[in-house]
């Protein structure tokens, strides 16, 4: 061989070695990741009991303190006193079954956050979301911290509707729409005059395009503005087309200052027919329509779409408001919900 061919010969050789090697270190980092989150789960449950079953409790943090300050001698750093009570609260958090299949996708970080959701369901959401989406802890705080679970549309679902979407998407990475679409929007990163337009708003969503796409979620990708929907000599103007990559579908998106009108819905329908006979692609999904309005009115909304899988209605903030505010906002979606549902 010609020494030109033998070094092209060994680079490709180098390649192949390199890439037996970082596969192997990205094995055994998720190994001693796995090992860690499981021994440090393990030490938490052992304090916890110990403590629990020999009436400790109430000198719980003088014990700790003294625990601590022994395994950082004899063991080095990772065992303060902090560290020991978030591996008790990690351990009171979780089932030893749950953290031995999810430490193999989540960081020991990650179990940390999760452990100071009271809700177990709310809980599974976050788990399932930082790995489908594969969030980072920063990303998980953020996410928690402007409550994403209860912006998701499904949070207005009833319990048992919840966990089985959540048990869909575990099983068979299945991302339903509920879980990507969102109740409310917070659009805080424009700069709106004082008694703003919509095509004002459409314009700083497309100047602030990045950060409108984050807080649509992942999988957003922008296709157009003001799409053209010519229907019997007519030009109808579409605000904004998206499509999500994992859903498979185009995203009408209307921007409408106010509430949501029966109007709204009828042309959100127009646009769909149209998108999917014109716009669809082999191996899409049927468009998907998202009427984001500032102002919310949720028994409207309830009753016009109550069977309505293909249109979505949202309210959207340029604050962000108070964990209350959400709260409340959820609260009331739900008894709507339900009490629409007994009556039908």
């Amino acid at each position: 061989m010609k020494t030109k061919e033998l070094i092209v010969y060994g680079e490709e050789l180098f390649r192949g070695v390199a890439t037996l090697i970082y596969k192997a270190k990205s094995k055994v980092a998720i190994y001693l990741n796995a090992e860690t989150t499981i021994l440090y789960w393990s030490i938490g449950e052992f304090l916890s009991l110990e403590l629990k079953q020999k009436k400790l409790l109430n000198y719980g943090s003088q014990i700790l303190a003294t625990v601590s300050q022994e395994l950082t001698r004899r063991f080095g750093k990772g065992f303060t006193y902090t560290a020991l009570t978030r591996m008790i609260k990690v351990a009171e958090s979780f089932r030893h079954e749950n953290v031995v299949t999810l430490s193999q996708y989540l960081s020991w970080s990650h179990f940390i956050e999760l452990s100071t959701i009271n809700n177990e369901t709310k809980k599974e959401f976050y788990c399932l979301m930082c790995i489908n989406q594969q969030w980072g802890v920063r990303k998980l705080r953020h996410q928690i911290n402007n409550m994403l679970f209860e912006r998701t549309a499904i949070a207005e679902h009833q319990e048992e509707e919840i966990k089985i979407t959540l048990g869909n998407l575990a099983e068979n990475r299945l991302l339903h729409p509920d879980l990507v679409f969102k109740n409310t929007y917070i659009l805080d990163f424009m700069n709106l005059p004082q008694g703003y337009s919509e095509k004002e708003l459409e314009d700083e969503l497309v100047a602030h395009i990045e950060q409108f796409i984050m807080e649509l979620g992942t999988g957003f990708a922008f296709m157009e503005r003001q799409k053209k929907i010519p229907v019997d000599s007519i030009d109808y103007r579409l605000d904004l087309l998206f499509y999500h990559r994992k859903l498979k579908r185009l995203v009408a998106i209307d921007l409408k200052l106010g509430k949501f009108e029966p109007k709204h819905k009828a042309q959100m329908e127009l646009y769909l027919r149209w998108l999917q006979k014109h716009e669809m692609q082999a191996g899409e999904e049927n468009p998907i329509g998202l009427l984001l309005c500032s102002e919310g009115n949720t028994e409207h909304i309830e009753l016009l779409l109550l069977d309505e899988k293909e249109i979505k209605v949202a309210q959207f903030l340029t604050e962000l408001p108070s964990k209350e505010w959400f709260a409340n906002k959820l609260h009331r979606a739900i008894e709507i919900a339900e009490l629409h549902k007994s009556v039908k």
